[in-house]
């Protein structure tokens, strides 16, 4: 090592000289290094848009992928438009196919008495062919009116009156039966019917006229008794292998707040709350250990449990990136690499699990490989880039897991009525209200599922022992 404080003038200039010698070799190799990675970039910009271009050509019989346009389609969604075919002729089915027999709850037998020709009396006979008559008979509100008779006892001259005993037919004190309670909210909660026009329908067919609070009290008295029922909902939601969580807006009593969901193939959980990422754990509580099918909302990418995020939500917004910039053949050949790779993983999702992890491995490294290139550049596709890569891992879980869907459309499903419901009417008016209306979306949402008459288990559940 030269000692700079004894060094001679000569020595000084030699080690500036070699220094800036090896400054300028570093200079010129960086400026090698930096034209390499322009000339790989721009080979990678030019395989991408070849691949693009491959993809939306299709296959070896030159038809489109994706059956329609394939500027605008994205692969593992709903095409466009069909691709042309021939018209298969109709199958011929046999007559009355669409007809199912029902049960007769009353015959009525036709017979001639005579003989239309000669007079002859007739008698006996065999049935020569029926004929099914369905209809429905006026309703009517039966009003029975229940008498306490107070009997006195002839011996102690005590008073004695039967105590009510009405929980199989009326809830509290109230005059609305079970029966009328469970019309109310089958026409309310499954056919989506305003409170204004049960009103109007009971006064049409019956001649029943009640008031607005009666028919909102019949979905409250509904909501309070179901309360073991939800607890059971619950905990079979949290033991269930594969949960469907998303939240929408909800207001209540004009301030924002959110509905959660929590669906599963035999059961729908609704919940109000904040947009916190603690929802997801009051959904799924502290024992949860299956999989999260979810969109990106950072309440669930924060999550710790195993996921599953939407694949049409990430191509949706491919194909929103794609419509903003109509003319970027790189993005174009990114966005349908992507697709494809999407749909390699789908097809792969068979087989015994070495085959299926196989191809979750080759899926994840090829998606790493063309998004990587495009995480740390100016493009268009750099934010999806950096998502992808971010949650890599939880993109492909439905490869090796069978029960797991690629799609959050369960959860989609299942909050669409809540919606509607909400565009409608604003929201709810007060905690009861919204507490209510999910208890019961949770109740019927669940019905529904299960394949149940929601008007029998609404009726049984009424009449159930009282809470």
């Amino acid at each position: 090592m030269l000692d700079l404080y004894h060094a001679t003038r000569d020595d000084l200039i030699r080690m500036l000289l070699a220094e800036r010698d090896a400054r300028q070799e570093a200079e010129a190799r960086a400026a090698r290094r930096a034209a390499e990675i322009a000339d790989l970039r721009q080979a990678v910009a030019m395989l991408t848009e070849r691949i693009g271009t491959l993809t939306a050509a299709g296959d070896d019989t030159g038809q489109p992928q994706g059956g329609g346009d394939a500027s605008r389609s994205m692969p593992g969604l709903k095409p466009t438009q069909a691709p042309a075919r021939a018209p298969t002729p109709r199958k011929r089915r046999a007559k009355g196919a669409g007809r199912r027999r029902m049960q007769a709850t009353a015959q009525v037998d036709h017979a001639l008495a005579a003989c239309p020709d000669c007079g002859a009396p007739l008698a006996g006979g065999t049935i020569k062919r029926t004929r099914e008559v369905i209809d429905l008979p006026p309703p009517r509100i039966v009003v029975t009116e229940h008498r306490y008779w107070e009997r006195r006892c002839p011996d102690c001259g005590k008073r004695c009156v039967p105590s009510p005993e009405l929980g199989t037919v009326v809830s509290g004190q109230g005059r609305i039966g079970h029966g009328l309670t469970s019309l109310l909210n089958v026409l309310r909660e499954e056919a989506r019917v305003p409170v204004r026009t049960i009103q109007s329908l009971l006064v049409t067919l019956t001649g029943l006229h009640l008031s607005v609070g009666a028919i909102v009290a019949a979905s409250q008295r509904l909501a309070d008794q179901a309360a073991p029922v939800i607890a059971q909902i619950t905990d079979r939601v949290r033991a269930s292998p594969v949960v469907h969580l998303d939240e929408t807006g909800w207001r209540e009593h004009g301030r924002n707040g959110y509905v959660w969901t929590a669906s599963t193939p035999e059961q729908r959980l609704f919940r109000y709350g904040s947009r916190a990422k603690a929802m997801v754990g009051q959904l799924l509580g502290e024992q949860f250990a299956g999989v999260v099918v979810s969109d990106f909302f950072v309440a669930y990418t924060h999550d710790d449990h195993v996921h599953q995020y939407c694949w049409a939500h990430l191509l949706r917004d491919i194909a929103d990136l794609r419509r903003q910039h109509p003319q970027d053949p790189v993005l174009t050949g990114w966005a349908d690499a992507v697709g494809a790779i999407f749909g390699r993983a789908r097809d792969g999702a068979i087989g015994p699990p070495r085959q299926r992890w196989a191809v979750r491995r080759q899926c994840q490294a090829d998606l790493r490989h063309l998004c990587g290139v495009w995480a740390s550049t100016d493009v268009p596709q750099r934010v999806l880039c950096v998502r992808i890569l971010t949650h890599l891992e939880s993109l492909f879980t439905f490869v090796t897991e069978p029960a797991v869907p690629p799609t959050n459309n369960a959860a989609e499903r299942s909050l669409r009525h809540l919606v509607v419901a909400r565009k409608i009417s604003g929201g709810s008016r007060s905690p009861r209200g919204t507490a209510t209306k999910l208890t019961l979306a949770s109740l019927f949402g669940t019905w529904r599922l299960q394949g149940v008459n929601p008007f029998t288990a609404a009726l049984d559940l009424l009449a159930a022992p009282q809470v």
